[in-house]
């Protein structure tokens, strides 16, 4: 079943807000690898002009994710997340994400198409702190893979 198309443009409610701690950030650091010191080391943070320390660009990720995950649940929108694989994903900062932040989502359609069999989504995350800075945009592309013909 198609995507439905008049869903391109909506716009859906703003996350809880998520706060950002040092731990979290050290975490993820050391998941991926990066030992940037303005990860984990407040006065490292603090030389570069930052308040406290900072995340790695892609920290970002996993409540833009989980955000994009309202409109992959609304059932009106019709996708099948059973045959979903994640596509691409794109940041464009105003400033990185720190220790501290509590960070709010808003998911927005971008597209909805169709290329040989597959629907493809693109969801625009709108991350703002709690003063209403925004923080990020961070872009989810979903494919959702064609149904196998019996």
């Amino acid at each position: 079943m198609a995507l439905d198309q008049s869903f391109v443009g909506r716009s859906y409610p703003p996350t809880e807000p998520y706060e950002v701690g040092r731990e979290k950030i050290r975490e993820f650091a050391e998941a991926v690898g990066d030992a940037n010191p303005a990860y984990t080391d407040v006065e490292a943070a603090k030389a570069l002009g930052h308040p406290d320390v900072i995340a790695p660009p892609t920290f970002v990720f996993a409540i833009s994710f989980k955000a994009a995950g309202q409109v992959v649940a609304d059932p009106q929108l019709g996708l099948d997340y059973s045959r979903v694989v994640h596509g691409d994903q794109k940041f464009a900062y105003s400033r990185p994400v720190r220790a501290g932040d509590r960070l709010t989502v808003t998911s927005t359609i971008e597209t909805v198409r169709s290329m040989a069999g597959n629907e493809v989504l693109d969801i625009r995350g709108e991350v703002h702190d709690q003063d209403g800075e925004h923080v990020v945009t961070a872009w989810t592309k979903l494919v959702a893979r064609a149904a196998e013909e019996a």
